[in-house]
């Protein structure tokens, strides 16, 4: 047996041992990307090779393998890896004011931590710090707005319910408002999504930073049927949501700026269609004029707005050409 089909066999010892049923067939096509029949030799190999291999057929009429109280489960591959994704992954909930959620990572990293050895620990720590200091300490340049921990964590409450909301929103009125939470949109500003009964059925934004105070109530609702949070930010380019500005957005970025404009992912829906003359022209329906004004000014005179032509009048007159770099 090679090295790699060793390495393939413990990971799916590993697997198979973790896993409250074990593995399917098609969990091990989809892990290792084998055909069926290759998947079908690997686990030959599992029973082969471990006496506490057990089968038994789930209630989807699959097959499962599960290796019982394993002695190869000791065997712990590094994890210098877990400890870095773990490492940057609380230190970005924290800059996002998640602090609940970056204490259960932490956690989660102290436990992995002491299932290692003492060297194993000590030159996991050390090589996850070396690829932190590598990385900028994962910071997350440019300004933003600190979110209110109390808030975060009520929304967060609310969200896994999903509960009813009682929040007071700086804005015309500071009364106590109902709400529904939806989800989040985080950036620069973070906003959540929510209904007001009292107000219709319409999806509303409320900014984050305008919630001066929430409380997760012990009233349980009902989510729209089919909603998604991905399909309702990719109605907007940034965090502004009107209907009548939903239209087809055509930008094309002259021939000197269309490799680096290539490079971003303007909408998740975007399209990119290269021109004879080498400029590039993208194309996606999202609503939010003066946030793709505010982002467009970045490129100067390199990018034209096509459509709509409510944009193009916006931006006309604003494009410069002395700016020293593209975005």
């Amino acid at each position: 047996m090679s090295f790699a089909k060793a390495q393939d066999l413990l990971r799916l010892a590993l697997m198979a041992s973790s896993r409250h049923f074990g593995v399917s067939l098609e969990d091990i096509r989809a892990e290792f990307s084998v055909s069926h029949r290759t998947a079908q030799r690997m686990t030959d190999a599992l029973e082969l090779t471990f006496a506490n291999v057990t089968k038994q057929t789930g209630s989807d009429r699959r097959s499962y393998w599960k290796v019982d109280d394993p002695t190869i489960a000791q065997l712990q591959p590094h994890q210098e890896t877990a400890v870095e994704a773990l490492e940057i992954a609380s230190r970005r909930a924290k800059e996002e004011g998640r602090l609940r959620h970056a204490q259960a990572l932490e956690d989660t990293r102290n436990g992995l931590m002491l299932r290692l050895s003492a060297r194993d620990a000590k030159r996991a720590e050390t090589d996850a710090e070396a690829v932190l200091e590598a990385l900028g300490q994962v910071t997350r340049p440019g300004p933003r707005v600190p979110l209110n921990q109390a808030v975060a964590d009520a929304v967060t409450e609310g969200l896994r319910g999903p509960f009813r909301l009682e929040i007071v929103y700086s804005g015309r009125s500071d009364q106590p408002r109902l709400i529904e939470p939806y989800g989040l949109l985080l950036g620069p500003r973070s906003y959540l999504v929510a209904k007001q009964p009292d107000r219709g059925a319409e999806l509303l934004n409320f900014r984050m930073d305008r919630i001066q105070s929430a409380k997760c109530l012990d009233e349980w609702f009902v989510l729209e049927d089919g909603f998604s949070i991905e399909n309702y930010a990719a109605q907007a380019f940034g965090a502004y949501h009107d209907p009548d500005q939903l239209k087809e957005v055509v930008w094309r970025f002259k021939p000197e700026a269309a490799e680096r404009a290539s490079e971003f992912q303007f909408h998740p829906k975007q399209t990119l269609q290269y021109q004879a003359d080498g400029s590039l022209i993208v194309r996606f329906t999202a609503a939010g004029w003066l946030e793709m004004s505010w982002f467009l000014y970045e490129w100067g005179d390199a990018v034209e707005v096509l459509e709509p032509i409510e944009l193009k009048e916006f931006v006309e007159g604003h494009q410069r050409s002395d700016f020293p770099s593209l975005p």
